[in-house]
């Protein structure tokens, strides 16, 4: 299953940085594959184990914020093993024959 996810603080002003960096601190130990991006995180692995995951990062913004706003987008596909965050990504660039900006 992928799942990408932001979590915006409210409250604390415009820069997010160091809230942000105790997220990604939190979801590198986690063991789970990931993929950050500018707008999001892409975290891979079982229902129960990146939900856990998401929560723990949700408390950690909330600890400091007074307010938390977390998006989640899931795409569950059983039937497909891991590793699809690059896959997805090899395939495009399969159909195009070349590699994509990363």
């Amino acid at each position: 299953m992928l799942v990408e996810f932001s979590i915006v603080p409210i409250g604390k002003g415009e820069s997010l940085g160091d809230e942000l960096a105790r997220v990604m601190k939190i979801v590198d130990e986690s063991g789970l594959p990931y993929k950050i991006g500018p707008m999001g995180t892409v975290v891979e692995g079982r229902w129960d184990e990146v939900m856990a995951l998401i929560k723990r990062c949700h408390e950690e913004v909330l600890a400091t914020s007074p307010r938390a706003i977390t998006t989640i987008r899931i795409d569950d596909r059983p039937s497909k093993p891991m590793d699809r965050i690059e896959e997805k990504v090899r395939s495009v660039e399969r159909r195009l024959g070349r590699e994509l900006k990363k």
